[in-house]
């Protein structure tokens, strides 16, 4: 290609007789190749980079790129971890969420609502003004705040009216950190099923841990996009992320028959300078508790302050041998067998020797021939021994294995343990082991074991499973009691008949405390020896009585057990009864349970 620039020429000088005019003529004049390329291959290389740096940006960095653009736009919301509450069967608070606030300072932005522009408050401005709203003294406040710049915790636990008060002052650099703190509104009634979290709001022990996933509410991580200026937009919500449950759990237990049974079994514990007591309530048609008092106890609102001894349930993790009060339970089992005439009688001659182990009754006394009310209402070892010898050592045993003393019960009470039961080929084999069994000895079970088969004498021969919580509820709404359930296990007609015997040891035998005229009520007192480690221990009891009501209409069994009582006399009659007798009596008030019968004039 030939390039050719333009140059001037003068052109050569003509003769005389020519035209006196000049002309100019232009010629292209040729430029260097070589530099022409160098400035097309730059200018080529230069958009060649630039697309190459497009497609760098746009395919291999772009999801990077989003990503950090979204960081920008979207405000992540971390959920704070609440839970929910839970309720009595009347709905009063157990345990709620409270919102809580943690006070931050940042000194370096100090500044007071109408100051200049670029004007900053000193750690002494702002303490003047914290002091008075926070109950804090000045000097701490400045002392905590003063040399640094950012980041100060003043303060922890405010509640919301003490925060907004913060807010009102409207002091540049103070920063206002929500969280849920747990609260037990109750203190102490509820803290042996219920449990606590701990500063860390992990479940330490009772409903809160064994209940755990369904008291924690549904919360989502939240992200919020946003515009240029802030303004918050409503795309890139998922379905469901703003959605918060009013959900609360919904206990059996009554708070006002809790309070009862509390301060009462307290009282009698600490009068009797005894180890620890219990007492319960259960409904028999569905095996729902109405109460479940224990001492000593704790506040889960200060937790710290006691010894992690408390924070369990012995009732339903510790097992003993329930001595007498056993004995109603066994004489069912006899009629059940027809090893025994309802109408029979036995001879109680006050010792008797088995397999070379002697037996007696607590007084060392014999009572001569007597009836089955009457076994029940002297509690003689002795007769029992003798009316259960009528039952085979194997269908003894296959009963008590088929009423469950060796099998953890279905309950929804957390930490409930299985009882502990001599085997097959040892009640077979050893007369004193089914002769011990026989007044509720040489065997082991739980507070809430020995309910429950109470409970089975008054659901006419019904075995229930004892249970705290009715489940979820939404709103205000409380779920209604459940239909009565249960295994059939003895005849209704046998069941009757134990009760109606039950009910003269409270008309004329050790139960007479709790006789209340008007209400037909049966019971059994036991005052067992204590074991340790298959040793009995010298001068320790366990006390307790049971009682059903209203015998023709059975719907209520009560429960108490008071561990180691101090005192010569102490015994079920004088230690357990006081305290079954005002949880009776608030129970027929609480369930308006009319009189059985007329009060006599």
């Amino acid at each position: 290609m030939a390039v050719h620039r333009l140059e001037s020429r003068r052109p050569a000088p003509r003769s005389s007789s020519g035209s006196g005019r000049q002309r100019r003529v232009l010629t292209l004049s040729p430029v260097p190749t070589g530099r022409l390329w160098a400035v097309y291959l730059l200018m080529a290389a230069g958009l060649g980079g630039l697309a190459l740096r497009l497609a760098w940006v746009q395919v291999v960095q772009g999801p990077e790129l989003l990503d950090r653009a979204r960081a920008v736009q979207t405000q992540t919301i971390t959920p704070l971890g609440r839970r929910r509450t839970i309720v009595d069967r009347q709905g009063s608070l157990v345990a709620l969420d409270e919102e809580r606030f943690t006070l931050w300072a940042h000194p370096r932005y100090f500044a007071f609502p109408g100051d200049d522009i670029g004007k900053l408050r000193s750690p002494l401005d702002v303490a003047r003004k914290l002091s008075s709203v926070l109950a804090l003294p000045m000097a701490d406040l400045v002392r905590a705040m003063e040399g640094r710049k950012s980041g100060v915790k003043l303060t922890s636990d405010l509640d919301p009216e003490t925060a907004q008060r913060v807010r009102e002052l409207g002091i540049s650099g103070i920063d206002l950190e929500p969280y849920p703190q747990r609260v037990y509104p109750q203190g102490n009634l509820f803290a042996n099923v219920v449990g606590f979290l701990n500063l860390e709001r992990v479940p330490q022990a009772g409903l809160e841990q064994s209940r755990n996933s369904d008291l924690r509410r549904h919360e989502a991580t939240r992200q919020l996009r946003r515009g240029a200026d802030g303004t918050p937009l409503p795309d890139g919500l998922k379905a469901g992320v703003l959605y918060g449950d009013d959900l609360r759990l919904q206990l059996t237990l009554d708070a006002r028959l809790q309070q009862v049974a509390q301060m009462a079994l307290t009282k009698q514990v600490k009068q009797w300078n005894a180890k620890r007591g219990v007492a319960l309530v259960m409904d028999v048609r569905n095996g729902e508790l109405l109460a479940l008092a224990s001492t000593p106890t704790y506040d889960p609102n200060q937790f710290w302050k006691y010894k992690p001894g408390l924070f369990r349930e012995w009732s339903v993790q510790d097992l003993y041998e329930p001595g007498s009060t056993f004995k109603p339970i066994n004489l069912a089992i006899a009629l059940q067998e027809n090893a025994i005439d309802p109408a029979g009688k036995v001879n109680d001659n006050g010792q008797l020797t088995i397999g070379g182990w002697p037996i007696f009754n607590h007084d060392r006394k014999g009572n001569g021939v007597i009836d089955f009310p009457t076994v029940l209402q002297v509690s003689s070892n002795v007769a029992m021994v003798k009316a259960m010898q009528r039952v085979k050592p194997a269908k003894f045993w296959n009963w008590l294995h088929a009423l469950g003393i060796d099998t953890k019960p279905d309950t929804d009470l957390p930490g409930a343990v299985a009882g502990q039961l001599k085997s097959l080929e040892t009640f077979r084999t050893q007369p004193i082991e089914p002769a011990t069994a026989a007044f509720g000895q040489g065997f082991n079970l739980t507070p809430l074991k020995l309910l429950q088969l109470h409970a089975m004498l008054s659901n006419g021969g019904k075995l229930v499973s004892p249970h705290i919580t009715r489940g979820l509820r939404s709103g205000d709404d409380l779920a209604p009691a459940p239909p009565s359930t249960g295994l059939q296990l003895i005849r209704p007609e046998i069941a009757q008949t134990v009760l109606n015997w039950m009910e003269t040891v409270v008309e004329k035998g050790s139960g007479k405390g709790t006789y209340i005229p008007g209400h037909r009520i049966g019971g059994k007192t036991g005052t067992a020896q204590k074991a340790e480690n298959g040793v009995y221990i010298p001068g320790a009891r366990i006390t307790s009585f049971v009682a059903h009501l209203p015998i023709n209409d059975p719907r209520y069994v009560v429960l108490v057990v008071v561990d180691e009582p101090k005192g010569g006399n102490a015994y079920g009659s004088t230690v357990a009864v006081p305290v079954a007798r005002q949880i009776i009596e608030s129970l027929l008030v609480i369930e308006k349970i009319p009189p059985s019968k007329p009060v006599a004039g």
